[in-house]
């Protein structure tokens, strides 16, 4: 059987010549066929439900040795047990990935993962039948189960990498064997499992460690921690960014508010003019770096700019939604750290008119370690500093955020902080007015979606500006 190889395991009951209908680690999928993966986490442990899968119809299952399971009566089941079955779950999907001839990009960084990923994909499915990561299923779990999705019919993937700690990037770069690696940019994330700003950078660049002679590595330009990290690599980079010397540049940036942003895009002696029809300067260098894969994939230009005009955007991730009133409403609910807090406050300025104020809505982010206090003070200052109205605050770091917007001069009558996403919703509604701007963001434990969802009840949405 293939697959005990692959996974190094070991055939302990059943027939060596079984085939599987499909791989399956949740026990409420399983259908007649599948073959069973007990993976443990850190809620749950799918040697819990070992019997609920078989009763469902699994052909086979794979659980940890040391594992007992009564199947003597059934001798159609296979049970293969491995040392780890995490570990054997990225050995499968790296025996699979290398089973296909498809072209692969992978992208990290500590903000823009998502969208630069779907921007990605927008282009190559262009030409390509491509494969990704469904939303953010970027980890050792969602990675592995991601490729093993792949089949002939597959020309291209584009996957992100998320990590939380030392070595994780290095392990999804093993498994995933990228031609084509991208960078995005290091920042404040993560900082808990990972000390400081460098050690995020030496996180990252596992990506350059890990990837073969042969992968093309594109890097932020711009982002001098990382071009220091990664200039300790005897590698060739294909660098992207607004400055000049990088490789791929936007020049002529223009903003044009709801409609997106136009700028032209350089490469050697040649420039497109690109439409982008998301919001937010931060996302210019998310397609720069899509841009980026592209080229190196050898994409013509014309998919470039065509997928980039035709990208839809991602639920929370910058999401400008028109309100009655002439109140804009930013969704920038997914995720936080103060490194894509500042690229998004920035942008959400851009939007706000000169009839209008910038209203902020922040929560906690979180795993930052000894770092947090530090970093939320920073965050209320930055919010002062930028000249927003309000500033509206829920999470365990209320009293840090508003020390910080005070010392940089905001009025203390100014930063409330809520208890509850009901409390904050309505704190926002009471002081916001025609033509204000609404930023929300925080970590996604932090559920803002709730918010932005109450304000959107509140206000309704105004589709004769969408």
């Amino acid at each position: 059987m293939e697959i005990v190889k692959a996974v190094q395991g070991n055939l302990v009951h059943g027939n060596p010549r079984v085939c599987f209908a499909a791989f399956n680690s949740d026990s409420r999928g399983v259908h007649p066929g599948d073959l069973f993966w007990a993976l443990k986490g850190e809620r749950f442990d799918g040697h819990d439900f070992v019997s609920q899968a078989i009763r469902q119809g699994a052909s086979g299952v794979v659980v940890q040795k040391g594992y007992t399971i009564s199947v003597e009566d059934r001798p159609e089941i296979a049970v293969i047990a491995v040392d780890n079955t995490l570990r054997a779950l990225g050995d499968l999907a790296a025996w699979w990935r290398r089973q296909h001839t498809v072209k692969l990009a992978a992208i990290t960084g500590s903000s823009g993962k998502t969208t630069a990923k779907e921007m990605t994909a927008t282009i190559l499915e262009m030409g390509n039948k491509t494969l990704k990561n469904p939303g953010n299923h970027n980890n050792l779990i969602g990675l592995p189960v991601t490729l093993l999705k792949l089949d002939e019919s597959h020309k291209r993937a584009v996957i992100e990498m998320g990590m939380n700690h030392k070595g994780e990037i290095a392990r999804l770069t093993q498994i995933a064997d990228p031609d084509t690696a991208a960078i995005l940019n290091v920042g404040m994330a993560h900082l808990e499992g990972l000390g400081d700003i460098d050690g995020v950078a030496e996180a990252k660049t596992e990506l350059i460690a890990q990837s073969s002679p042969d992968a093309k590595i594109i890097l932020n330009g711009d982002d001098a921690v990382l071009m220091r990290h990664a200039s300790q690599f005897d590698r060739e980079f294909v660098t992207f960014g607004m400055k000049k010397g990088n490789d791929i540049r936007a020049v002529h940036i223009e903003t044009v508010a709801l409609n997106g942003i136009r700028f032209d895009l350089s490469c050697g002696d040649d420039t497109w003019p690109i439409q982008l029809p998301t919001s937010g300067i931060h996302n210019v260098k998310n397609a720069l770096a899509a841009a980026a894969i592209a080229l190196c994939l050898n994409e013509p230009a014309e998919n470039i700019v065509k997928g980039l005009r035709t990208f839809k955007g991602v639920k929370g991730r910058f999401q400008c939604i028109p309100l009655e009133g002439d109140v804009l409403l930013i969704d920038d609910t997914y995720n936080a750290n103060p490194f894509a807090l500042e690229a998004t406050l920035l942008s959400a300025l851009k939007m706000v008119n000169k009839d209008g104020r910038l209203i902020v809505g922040l929560g906690d982010m979180l795993e930052l370690g000894e770092a947090a206090v530090s970093a939320h003070q920073e965050a209320g200052s930055r919010i002062a500093k930028s000249g927003a109205s309000w500033l509206f605050f829920m999470g365990t770091h209320g009293e840090n955020v508003k020390k910080g917007a005070i010392s940089a001069g905001m009025p203390s009558n100014q930063v409330i902080i809520s208890e509850t996403h009901d409390e904050l919703t309505t704190n926002i509604i009471q002081k916001t007015r025609s033509n204000d701007v609404i930023f929300l963001k925080g970590s996604r434990k932090m559920q803002f979606e709730k918010v932005s969802d109450g304000l959107e009840m509140h206000f309704k949405r105004s589709f004769a500006k969408e």
